[in-house]
């Protein structure tokens, strides 16, 4: 295994761009979403490839970590990652040697996530990925850069943003985006949408959003403001939206909320294809490991998606799933000590066992709706 992602001659960036085709076979579709996001795994040391101190989502806090940046894909179908980028803070590309004994490429320089993100919606654009939209956390989304490159290629957004944001009004100029919610947003403005299916029923939060004016130097077409309110104790969230044409409410809502699906791939990326769980230091074994861990990911979703297609399960079982097939891998291939009709026998009973356990929660779900 170290031979493979070490020293034997392999191209990582092209396995990614196979990786990326492969994935458009099995999911493509000319309304997906593209979501950008970044996560972190926690190191000890100093001598992994862009390790510090530094902030990551993965604790919450700031931890001596590794960062990456990566772009998943998804569609009804299923979702899975397409493309990584590993960041490299100043800390290192200020330091040629300490890269050099690293194997970073001399011509790699210092890159903010932002930046690393373009360069993959680039790549995935002009390799003829079929996507209409673009959602990102507001890492990503108060970045005037990306959203100017989205606009050019006519791609609509959905971008959460801070809420000290600034959005231009036609009727004030401009102003915060939370001081719109506070002065510009009537109670009749709000309205209750589903943000997508849970684990425990309907997403369900309240929406309204506004018109602005787009800044100068940006493209004409539909740009809004969405705000979202939690029903529990009215938390707000924010969004920078543009489509080249007009679009619903409830098609910014439904962008909106696939977002959450990238944290699905980094849970299943990492769960059961060891994501976090490389043991290398240097620039190319990351890249080389990270981008069949992507793999091994997008082949479980794409069997997922054929056996969804080919065996409808009945009312009493889900769907099989990624965790699930990567079970059953290990059990029928792997580890053969027992015979396959045991191991089905087992999945059916834990997918029926998932079915009647999602069905308590939406239950319980529409109970407490109904009281309140």
């Amino acid at each position: 295994m170290q031979r493979l992602l070490g020293e034997a001659v392999w191209d990582a960036g092209k396995v990614r761009d196979d990786l990326r085709a492969y994935v458009l076979t099995t999911l493509g579709d000319p309304q997906g979403v593209l979501v950008l996001d970044d996560t972190g795994d926690l190191k000890k040391g100093t001598h992994t490839v862009g390790v510090q101190r530094q902030y990551t989502g993965t604790a919450g806090r700031i931890e001596n970590a590794q960062v990456a940046v990566f772009l998943a894909y998804a569609t009804p179908a299923g979702r899975a990652l397409i493309d990584r980028e590993l960041y490299l803070p100043r800390s290192w590309t200020d330091d040629p040697a300490r890269c050099a004994a690293a194997g970073v490429p001399a011509d790699v320089g210092f890159a903010t996530k932002t930046v690393l993100g373009r360069r993959m919606l680039a790549r995935a654009f002009d390799a003829g990925v079929q996507a209409g939209w673009v959602t990102a956390d507001e890492g990503y989304g108060g970045d005037q850069a990306l959203r100017k490159d989205l606009q050019t290629r006519g791609i609509g957004y959905v971008l959460a943003v801070a809420k000290s944001h600034h959005v231009v009004l036609a009727t004030v100029g401009d102003i915060r985006a939370d001081t719109v919610v506070a002065e510009h947003l009537p109670s009749r403005a709000w309205q209750r949408l589903s943000a997508g299916a849970g684990a425990k029923g309907e997403r369900d939060y309240d929406w309204a959003w506004i018109a602005i004016l787009a800044p100068a130097r940006e493209q004409p077409g539909q740009h809004a403001l969405l705000v979202r309110r939690r029903i529990s104790d009215g938390e707000l969230a924010y969004y920078r939206c543009f489509s080249p044409q007009p679009v619903t409410l409830a098609t910014l809502v439904r962008v909106a909320g696939i977002r959450w699906m990238v944290e699905e791939c980094f849970q299943a990326g990492k769960g059961e294809t060891g994501l976090d769980q490389h043991q290398v230091r240097r620039w190319t074994s990351w890249h080389r490991y990270t981008t069949l861990v992507m793999l091994a990911h997008a082949i479980l979703t794409a069997i997922a998606v054929t056996a969804r297609t080919i065996h409808d399960p009945t009312g009493d079982l889900i769907p099989l799933t990624v965790n699930e097939i990567r079970h059953l891998f290990a059990k029928l291939v792997l580890t053969p000590i027992r015979t396959a009709v045991y191991w089905l026998t087992w999945s059916d009973w834990r997918r029926r066992h998932q079915a009647r356990a999602k069905l308590s929660h939406y239950r319980r779900r529409q109970a407490i709706d109904n009281l309140a």
